[in-house]
């Protein structure tokens, strides 16, 4: 049954809107193979001969059955083989189900009764079977009666902007994990391990954006505290599931333990065979020394992304955080452009842009910096703050004002419009004009290498750069720095990798880059490192920058031959 909300009858109204009206991508729904999930099962030893009657299993989104048809078969297989055999009292508490769409859950209730009565149930029997088992409604809204050794499947992959805000709102109430732009699988993972029994295991198919995501901080930290990550395998570019998804798929285990060690090994052949063995190896007690599986420590540590690839160079950058500050520790700033929620409205070509000279600012973009170096295309933003951050007043502006009137209607539709109306005619964003006076690094997002351009303190960065400025280096040798294999090096660990390779420089990850103090740098190397700026010549800037860090020629081969894969 569907719980009721005394005095929230709209969140069951969303709740039931959704359980009858949403097709498959509303409801995140990606089916997996049955390869891979016999490949789960096997990873947390839920295996047909195990005392299967003695666990209990959960499965949250059973979707089209994908999970459930191989766990009720394992289940039965082992309850015939037990000395008590197939009763019903033996098989109720085993295994919870939930399913949210209707429609999909009665055919899957129907189809796994039909299972049920080959195997000699009678009609009640088996009613009293799958209605202890199957769980039609929200998952995240419902309350279990116990908890749970083992807990598997592929949790549904919904952006928050498909919820209704109703729903959205109680979610948060009741999970700590939805933070920034959490997907839903998030909090579904958060309820999954708190459903676990001491020593219970999780393991889920699903999005391994949050390991190294902003919106993945808490749910990590939560990890980190009361719980183990034993088992990781990627599963990019394998084919796991029943079509082709856009997402960057893991399966993990994670287990309600204190462990610092983590098995793990990257895209595994979709063969029934293969992946056996390879089950076998991940839950080894100990490793074979021809083992192509790795085995790390240190993953899980609070809400910093976890590192599950390149151990050599996670090993150098270790080193290096152990011996140099942060950036920001050091006099720089890492920081984001303006967004504005309307481009068309507030952004134009800057001599035209029909407003008083104070409110406006010349704009740089992405397309500005295409060469690596600054060309100015003329475009601006319109700037309706004062100096001290608050709103101008419209009346003492007369052009902004009218300006701004004759596109209202696009402006007054935005979110951040609506939330504040009395503000309507601000940019998501606050703009510091300060900013665009400073010299500075740009940055775009999404690159395959990193783009540094340097821009001399004239233009006012757009929301897809980010910029670096610093009141103590030298910005030229700070680009020198930024341009090396160095950056990569920090930026490829951290940040999660975009389809043909491309990685994000998002602040997140650019402020996790380490560099010395300028105050320790020799005045023969800061003349170098700035006369190194605008060269293209990889090896003497790579040079110069391991004479900065003191790294050796091996650490530089690591970090050249990671720049070049």
């Amino acid at each position: 049954m569907q719980p009721r909300f005394e005095g929230f009858c709209p969140i069951s109204d969303a709740v039931e809107r959704l359980a009858n009206e949403s097709g498959l991508e509303e409801r995140g729904a990606i089916y997996t193979k049955r390869e891979v999930v016999d490949f789960i099962l096997d990873l947390v030893g839920y295996e047909a001969d195990k005392p299967l009657t003695s666990y209990r299993i959960l499965e949250p989104s059973f979707g089209d059955g994908d999970f459930i048809h191989p766990i009720i078969d394992r289940l039965l297989t082992a309850a015939q083989r037990e000395a008590g055999g197939l009763t019903v009292e033996r098989l109720k508490p085993t295994l919870r189900a939930v399913e949210l769409h209707r429609a999909t859950f009665y055919r899957h209730r129907s189809s796994i009764a039909s299972k049920l009565q080959g195997y000699g149930f009678s009609l009640e029997e088996t009613e009293e079977l799958v209605s202890a088992w199957f769980v039609q409604g929200d998952f995240l809204l419902h309350d279990f009666e116990h908890d749970f050794t083992h807990v598997v499947g592929n949790p549904p992959y919904i952006r928050q902007e498909v919820i209704p805000n109703i729903l959205m709102a109680e979610y948060r109430k009741r999970y700590e994990t939805i933070f920034d732009r959490a997907d839903i699988y998030i909090p579904f993972i958060e309820k999954s391990l708190n459903a676990l029994v001491q020593g219970g295991q999780l393991s889920f198919i699903c999005a391994d954006r949050w390991m190294k995501n902003r919106y993945g901080s808490k749910l990590r930290e939560m990890v980190s505290r009361e719980y183990s990550l034993s088992i990781y395998v990627d599963m990019v570019d394998t084919p796991a599931f029943h079509s082709d998804v856009t997402a960057y798929p893991a399966i993990t285990v994670i287990k309600r333990t204190r462990e610092n060690r983590t098995r793990v090994f990257a895209r595994p052949d979709i063969d029934r065979k293969a992946l056996r063995a390879l089950s076998r190896d991940l839950t080894a007690s100990d490793l074979n020394k021809k083992s192509t599986v790795q085995e790390v420590k240190d993953v899980a540590i609070g809400a910093a992304p976890w590192v599950l690839s390149a151990f050599d160079q996670l090993a150098l950058v270790r080193r290096l955080e152990a011996n140099f500050p942060q950036i920001e520790a050091v006099g720089c700033k890492v920081g984001i452009g303006v967004a504005t929620g309307a481009d068309k409205a507030f952004i134009g070509d800057f001599e035209t842009l029909d407003v008083e000279p104070s409110r406006k600012l010349p704009l740089v973009t992405t397309k500005d910096i295409l060469t690596g170096k600054v060309q100015w295309q003329g475009r601006g933003v319109i700037n309706p703050f004062t100096d001290d951050g608050k709103l101008v007043r419209l009346e003492n502006y007369p052009k902004l004002a009218r300006y701004l009137a004759e596109r209202r209607d696009v402006i007054a539709g935005r979110h951040v419009a609506t939330k504040a109306p009395a503000n309507w005619y601000r940019t998501i964003d606050r703009i510091y004009p300060a900013i665009m006076a400073q010299e500075k690094l740009l940055i775009p997002d999404i690159k395959g290498d990193a783009t540094i351009v340097y821009e001399r303190g004239q233009l006012y960065p757009h929301h897809n750069l980010y910029f670096i400025t610093s009141s103590t280096w030298d910005v030229r040798a700070l680009q020198t720095v930024m341009k090396s294999g160095i950056a990569r090096l920090f930026i490829s660990l951290y940040s999660t990798k975009m389809r043909g390779g491309f990685l994000r420089f998002q602040a997140q990850y650019l402020r996790r880059i380490c560099i010395p103090s300028w105050d320790t740098v020799s005045n023969e190397l800061r003349a170098k490192l700035i006369a190194l700026a605008d060269t293209d010549n990889i090896r003497e800037r790579n040079t110069a920058v391991a004479e900065l860090y003191g790294l050796s020629v091996a650490d530089m081969a690591l970090i050249e031959r990671g720049a070049s894969a």
